[in-house]
């Protein structure tokens, strides 16, 4: 099992920054890929970001240029740091993981999301 905890979210201006962390713990060794994917009310949950075992980020056109993705090796965290944030990415962040394909369980696992309110 894997157990993912967010934290970081928060109310900010609109142009001002936050830092998102998704700390992970149980079969870490068993992780291939990091993602963050958010949603608010009656959307579907979007993609963000994702860390790819070889250490390439990948991010959804709308948060390119403003998002990174890197990822505290000895902390077992990731951390999505967020600057020129934008009233449109208002929104629940959840943390995802994806797991080895030889791993027995689930494919990937979710955190319980942290809400990020940005102000125009």
């Amino acid at each position: 099992q894997v157990q993912l905890v967010e934290s970081g979210g928060g109310l900010v201006q609109a142009g001002g920054s936050l830092r998102l962390s998704c700390a992970a713990s149980g079969s870490v060794a068993s992780i291939d890929t990091w993602r963050w994917f958010r949603q608010g009310p009656r959307k579907q949950r979007a993609f963000v970001a994702i860390l790819l075992n070889n250490g390439n980020t990948v991010y959804a056109d709308s948060v390119q240029g403003r998002f990174t993705l890197s990822r505290d090796n000895a902390k077992n965290t990731v951390n999505l740091q967020m600057n020129e944030l934008k009233p449109e990415d208002t929104d629940v962040y959840y943390c995802n993981t994806g797991m080895v394909p030889s791993w027995p369980g689930p494919t990937n696992y979710w955190g319980q999301g942290t809400r990020v309110n940005v102000s125009s």
